[in-house]
């Protein structure tokens, strides 16, 4: 069994990721930590935790402890994805696991050191729906795909809320502008080549609140907004020569829409539905991490592909202040 140590009680942590691990087949949660004690221990007790820690630090000395969950403030991935590296932890960290591309080097340099596991959690690519996406490309269900289009939205002005403090690595990008581009690069295998990006920024936050972007791929190009201050959505269709793909829920299954994908021909006479009823993503996650500790050579989602993946979150910046499209 992988015994896991949680840093904070953060929201995504308390709803989605504690409860996956608690199902997860060969893994434990072995401890809460909190720079309040108290709170540590409510939650541990909540959970049925064995341990409690009043500091990051005392849960990452800890022998008991073999894996670490990092769902700290965007602005804090990095330095604490090092500190549990070098105490010889496993980690699995909440993306995006850094704000910067160039930042992620101590992550790798830490990894490579102390000789363990370290991902970026991104869920989304453990999600069966993703690999029927694939199938369907790769067999040319389509056609030549030639354009992907996505929206991933909701609403939040809570200044209090970290996805609004620009210090703590709040913004739209940061957050959820991430997804689209993951899950593209996931199903055609392609890097981007050039960006751009409109975005607008909340004058009270200084955060991002809409992002219009395009990357430019090798034969297609991928369209999205991302927003934190409209009405939830999220889609994304992949438009080929042949027929497209609609995913119904892409990013948060279960929560905007039930799972299901849907490949349909260019005349509209035939589209093929394939549903995934009661996939807990969190879970599959957690399973592959634990199965990627034990050897089994599980291939999860590296460090060296999120230093791609942020590069393009980059040049969206990037792209917005120069007023034109930039090189990823």
């Amino acid at each position: 069994m992988l015994r896991w140590g949680i840093l904070s009680g953060a929201k995504i942590a308390r709803e989605y990721v504690i409860p996956a691990l608690l199902k997860a087949e060969g893994c434990v949660v072995e401890g809460i930590a909190s720079r309040d004690e108290a709170r540590a221990r409510e939650l541990a007790r909540h959970f049925g935790a064995p341990r409690a820690f009043g500091s990051y630090e005392a849960l990452l000395a800890s022998p008991d402890i073999d894996a670490v969950y990092v769902p700290l403030p965007t602005a804090q991935h990095v330095e604490w994805a090092v500190k549990a590296a070098d105490a010889g932890k496993h980690v699995l960290v909440e993306k995006p696991l850094a704000l910067r591309a160039a930042d992620i080097a101590p992550v790798i340099a830490a990894r490579d050191r102390a000789g363990v596991t370290v991902a970026e959690a991104f869920m989304v690519r453990h999600h069966p729906q993703w690999a029927k996406v694939r199938e369907w490309i790769a067999a040319g269900r389509i056609g030549r795909l030639r354009h992907v289009q996505g929206a991933f939205s909701y609403f939040n002005d809570d200044p209090g809320n970290m996805r609004n403090q620009l210090d703590l690595g709040g913004g739209a990008l940061p957050d959820i502008g991430v997804y689209p581009v993951v899950a593209t690069r996931l199903v055609t295998g392609l890097e981007g080549k050039a960006a751009r990006a409109r975005i607008e920024r909340d004058a009270r936050f200084g955060t991002d609140i809409l992002a219009e972007c395009e990357v430019e791929f090798e034969g297609f190009r991928l369209s999205f907004y991302v927003a934190t201050q409209l009405a939830a959505r999220q889609t994304l269709v992949f438009h080929g020569t042949e027929g497209f793909i609609e995913v119904d829920a892409p990013f948060n299954a279960g929560l905007y829409a039930q799972a299901a994908v849907h490949c349909h021909d260019r005349g509209h006479a035939h589209a093929e539905t394939v549903r995934f009823g009661g996939v807990d993503q969190y879970r599959l996650q957690a399973e592959a991490f634990a199965r990627a500790v034990a050897g089994s050579g599980e291939t999860l989602f590296t460090l060296e592909e999120s230093v791609l993946n942020q590069r393009v979150i980059d040049a969206f910046y990037a792209s917005a202040e120069a007023g034109a499209a930039v090189p990823v």
